[in-house]
């Protein structure tokens, strides 16, 4: 294979892995829209409907951190099989469940098949990419499951203002199909195996502390949360320093100690928190507050989300060609302005403000979002890329999971505050507005730090 040059079945791969990532995110943006539907269907509330989503990403990020082991241990062919049948077994099961319990046990299949396919697609293109175009294909990866929060929305307005919500898993089979077909075709073994082992110890405390952090915070109004949240952050703990007496552990957090990939993992958690927090809030704002339909809704949020699925290779490209200092610093600053709009407006929100502070918030994701999980993979050495990339796709999922409980924490507070409904939404919406642009704040303080941290490295040499 020339340099330059990327292999056909290389990109058959990838758009193999990506295809089941791209199901993965537009279900859950899809089904962000029909939350208030769900919640008369079935009888539940904010606090509770916001499972569907927060349990799915929990499910990834406990599946994702094994994805270095199992690389190693595992024929990458037979591990996007299994992936692909549970996440088939999963949208079936969701299509004819009827209750709210199966829903969610059919979500938490769906995470075992998105955990295991995510890491696989970017592990296939940092193995198997040229490397000059390494940052445009992390771009096109992303791009993949970009795109779906893009129309995520739209779909689900369109399909339970017309059909009925089940469609929308239903419509992702055929999807599916492609998916395997283009797989079995396409996926090579490019790495040798090695006889490494699961950790079950370790496997069995990341879950712990993940479910007891996320679901700590999505119950703060019960009164066990802070037990919850004290379980979670002990197991977190004892995890870490497993990790560290471990020759071969599930997520080497040793390479946390290189404080440049720390900085930008810090950062990718504060965007992934940003992103997923508003992928909750706005759907529900515009529907329960401004009283728009899910197929408004979703309309409304399209430009926005199209517009950051677009610039996501775009901004790789711009990476491959100018580095990572531009491209990141202006992502972050307008991730900023438009948060800072948002916590601002938060009780007044018009259909018009939505839809142009997404644009301006979704510009600047595009810009960052895969360019801060490119450049901080750049500062491991190429054996560590895996390991660094479980980290990078663990807390991807965790962020979000976080970002989605904190979200529906802070509604839920805000309308039991009150008798109005569309009241309290948009009092607790205001407030998780705050609380992310006070997140943006630090992701923009990590990188001029860094940035100038590199500034006089260059300097002294």
């Amino acid at each position: 294979m020339r340099e330059d040059k990327l292999s056909p079945r290389v990109l058959g791969a990838i758009i193999a892995t990506g295809l089941m990532s791209f199901c993965g995110v537009i279900i859950e943006t899809a089904m962000n829209i029909t939350f208030p539907t769900l919640m008369k269907e079935f009888s539940v509330g904010t606090a509770t409907v916001q499972w569907m989503t927060t349990l799915y990403l929990l499910v990834v990020a406990s599946i994702v951190p094994l994805s270095a082991t199992l690389k190693r241990r595992f024929k990458t062919r037979d591990l996007f099989l299994v992936a692909i049948s549970c996440f088939i077994l999963g949208v079936v099961l969701d299509a004819v469940a009827p209750t709210f319990s199966v829903l969610l046990i059919g979500r938490g299949i769906q995470g075992v098949g998105t955990g295991i396919a995510l890491p696989l697609m970017f592990n296939i293109i940092l193995d198997q990419v040229p490397a000059p175009m390494i940052g445009m294909m992390m771009g096109v990866g992303t791009l993949i499951t970009g795109v779906a929060p893009a129309i995520g929305p739209t779909f689900g307005g369109l399909v339970v203002t017309v059909m009925s919500w089940r469609y929308v898993f239903v419509f992702l089979l055929p999807l599916l199909v492609l998916a395997l077909v283009l797989g079995m075709r396409c996926i090579q073994q490019k790495s040798p195996l090695s006889a490494a082992t699961v950790d079950a110890p370790s496997v069995a405390l990341i879950v712990l502390a993940f479910c007891g952090l996320i679901w700590g915070i999505a119950e703060l109004a019960s009164r066990f949360s802070w037990l919850a949240l004290v379980i979670g952050g002990v197991a977190l703990a004892v995890f870490c320093l497993r990790a560290l007496r471990l020759k071969q552990p599930v997520i080497d957090v040793r390479l946390l100690a290189n404080q440049r990939f720390a900085a930008h993992v810090a950062v990718f958690l504060l965007y992934q928190i940003e992103a997923l927090g508003l992928s909750f809030l706005l759907p529900n704002y515009l529907q329960l507050v401004n009283g728009r339909t899910a197929l408004e809704a979703g309309l409304i949020v399209l430009p926005g989300a199209a517009l950051g699925a677009v610039l996501a290779p775009l901004s790789g490209r711009l990476y491959d060609h100018v580095g990572a200092k531009m491209p990141l610093l202006l992502g972050s600053v307008l991730d900023l302005l438009s948060l800072a709009g948002f916590a601002t407006l938060g009780k007044a929100l018009t259909a018009a403000g939505v839809a142009g502070l997404y644009l301006l918030f979704m510009a600047g994701i595009g810009l960052s979002m895969g360019n801060v999980m490119t450049d901080g993979l750049h500062q491991l050495a190429p054996a560590q890329q895996p390991d660094g990339n479980a980290i990078f796709n663990t807390l991807q999922q965790f962020g979000a999971a976080l970002g989605t409980s904190l979200a529906a924490a802070l509604v839920a507070a805000g309308q039991a505050g009150t008798t109005s409904r569309v009241v309290g939404t948009a009092v607790g919406s205001q407030h998780a507005f705050f609380l992310l642009a006070c997140g943006s704040v630090f992701a923009l303080v990590i990188l001029m730090a860094l940035f100038r941290g590199t500034k006089a490295e260059a300097a002294s040499r």
